[in-house]
């Protein structure tokens, strides 16, 4: 297998500052980060303490896992099938690692907390950047950022949840699917994307009448497979 190599460039080579890669990253962390206060007040409405929201933001740290675990949990779901819904979807994170590990080469002493910085939105602003300086640099900052506005938020919209009561007569029972869409719609760029997202809309619809809460999630995740699948046939 060949191996990567990682150039590494002086500051401001390829048209990509300092400045510019810390202005970027923090575009996305404040962006992100903002959304912790859906989470919650979502986790506040599936019955969780404010305690609870946020030792899960604190330790878990991925949002579609956190709303996925939250939600089943809101719907009356099996305790273990609500986190196994979570685990699944965070095991991309897995597969980021494998791939910010050669970008980054960080030192193996802060590789484990580095590790729990491995998300989407760290992933994407690393890998967009040219030279493996600003990609430390895009990483972190977005890391940093993001980790401690949303938790942040996470404290404030429980609280606030917690302070106005029952988060369904508000209509703030809805905030995590909402947030789910605002954060999908934007990346649904191909077709392949749009009908896995198609397909995953179908399963999980059309399971849920009939299984358990949590586990129609975890059939939905079949249609990325299946859409490959068929793509492959008809290439």
């Amino acid at each position: 297998m060949e191996e990567m190599v990682i150039q590494e460039a002086p500051d401001g080579v390829g048209g990509r500052t300092k400045a510019g890669v810390v202005r970027d990253a923090l575009g996305v962390g404040v962006a992100v980060g903002l959304s912790g206060f859906a989470f919650g007040v979502t986790a506040a409405g599936a019955g969780t303490s404010v305690l609870q929201a946020c030792v899960l933001s604190l330790l878990v740290f991925t949002g579609a896992s956190q709303f996925a675990l939250v939600g089943a949990l809101a719907a009356g779901g099996n305790p273990f099938t609500a986190a196994a819904g979570a685990f699944f979807l965070g095991t991309r994170n897995a597969f980021y690692g494998l791939w910010l590990s050669q970008l980054l080469a960080l030192p193996k002493a802060v590789r484990p907390l580095a590790a729990h910085w491995v998300i989407d939105e760290t992933t994407a602003v690393a890998l967009a950047q040219p030279d493996r300086r600003t990609a430390r640099l895009g990483f972190t900052v977005t890391g940093l950022s993001l980790y401690l506005l949303w938790n942040l938020t996470t404290l404030l919209g429980a609280l606030g949840a917690e302070a106005i009561g029952d988060t369904a007569a508000w209509g703030l029972d809805a905030a995590g699917p909402a947030v789910f869409l605002a954060l999908l719609a934007p990346m649904l760029k191909s077709t392949t994307e749009r009908a896995v997202a198609g397909l995953a809309l179908v399963l999980g619809l059309g399971f849920l009448p009939v299984l358990p809460a949590g586990v129609p999630v975890l059939i939905a995740a079949l249609a990325a497979p299946a859409v490959l699948w068929l793509k492959g046939r008809r290439s």
